[in-house]
C-alpha cells in the first residue's frame, strides 16, 4: 500500500477514535475507507473491529479512571451484549465476499439515515425497563448489532440508555464504551482466531486510535460536541452510494 494512502487511513482512524468517543459511529467512516482501499469483505470487518477496539480500551479506560463507569449498572448488558457480539461475529463468517460486498452499503445508508432522522438526545430519562429487561430487548440486539457489523453501535447504545434505562447523557457515554469494548473485542477476537485481520493496517490504525479517542474522551467529559454528527452524515452517505454503485 502506498505511503499516502496509508497515512489517510492512519488520518482518518484518528478522527474516527475522536468522534467516537464523543459521539459514536467511527466506524462509519474507518469501514468504507477500509473497503475502499481494495480489502476484502470479511478483512474490512475483521481489521476494523480490531482498530476500533484499540481505541474504545483507550476510551474506556479514561472514562473509568475518572470515575464515569457504574459497573453494577450493566451488569446484566454485559453477558448480553457479549452473547449477541458472538453471535452476530459468527454469523457474518458465514457470508462470502460477493454478498457482503452488497449487503455493507445498503448497511452504510441505513445507518447514515438514522443519524439524520434519529431524535435528538435529552440529558436524563425515567427508566422504562428493568435492568434485566432491558438488557435482553436492546442488549442482545445490540451486541449481535456489533458483532455483525457495528458501525454507529456507539451512537445508538447511548440513546437507548438515556431513553429507555434512565441513565443520564454522561454516564450512559461511558458505559457505553465497555458495552462497545466488550462487542468489539469478544468479535476481534473471533476474527483473529480465523485469520482475517490485516494487522499491518489494524495496529497503524490502532494506534492513531487510542489517541484519538483518548482527546475525545477528555471532551466529553469536558461538555461533548453535538457538530460531530453532520460530518458523519455526509461522509458516509458519499461513501456508501460510491460503494454501492461499484458494488
Amino acid at each position: 500500500m502506498a505511503g499516502e494512502l496509508l497515512a489517510l487511513l492512519v488520518a482518518v482512524a484518528f478522527f474516527a477514535g475522536f468522534i467516537s468517543s464523543i459521539a459514536g459511529a467511527g466506524g462509519l467512516l474507518t469501514l468504507p475507507l477500509l473497503l475502499w482501499v481494495g480489502l476484502p469483505p470479511l478483512a474490512a470487518l475483521a481489521t476494523n473491529k480490531v482498530q476500533s477496539a484499540m481505541g474504545t480500551l483507550s476510551s474506556s479506560w479514561n472514562f473509568f479512571r475518572r470515575g464515569h463507569i457504574d459497573f453494577a449498572a450493566i451488569v446484566w448488558l454485559l453477558p448480553a451484549v457479549l452473547l449477541g457480539s458472538v453471535a452476530g461475529t459468527l454469523a457474518v463468517q458465514r457470508f462470502d465476499g460477493s454478498e457482503l460486498g452488497q449487503l455493507l452499503p445498503l448497511l452504510l445508508i441505513a445507518i447514515a439515515l438514522y443519524f439524520l432522522f434519529k431524535p435528538p438526545f435529552i440529558q436524563s430519562h425515567t427508566a422504562r425497563l428493568s435492568p434485566k429487561v432491558f438488557a435482553l430487548i436492546a442488549g442482545l440486539p445490540m451486541g449481535f448489532y456489533g458483532g455483525f457489523f457495528g458501525p454507529a453501535s456507539g451512537s445508538i447504545l447511548p440513546f437507548l440508555l438515556v431513553s429507555l434505562a434512565g441513565s443520564n447523557l454522561v454516564r450512559a457515554t461511558a458505559e457505553t464504551k465497555i458495552l462497545i469494548l466488550t462487542i468489539n473485542g469478544s468479535s476481534a477476537f473471533l476474527f483473529i482466531v480465523a485469520g482475517q485481520v490485516n494487522w499491518a493496517l489494524a495496529l497503524s490504525m490502532g494506534s492513531a486510535q487510542i489517541v484519538g479517542a483518548r482527546l475525545g474522551s477528555n471532551r466529553v467529559i469536558k461538555g461533548g460536541a453535538t457538530w460531530i454528527q453532520p460530518i458523519i452524515v455526509v461522509v458516509t452517505l458519499l461513501v456508501a452510494i460510491h460503494l454501492l454503485v461499484t458494488a
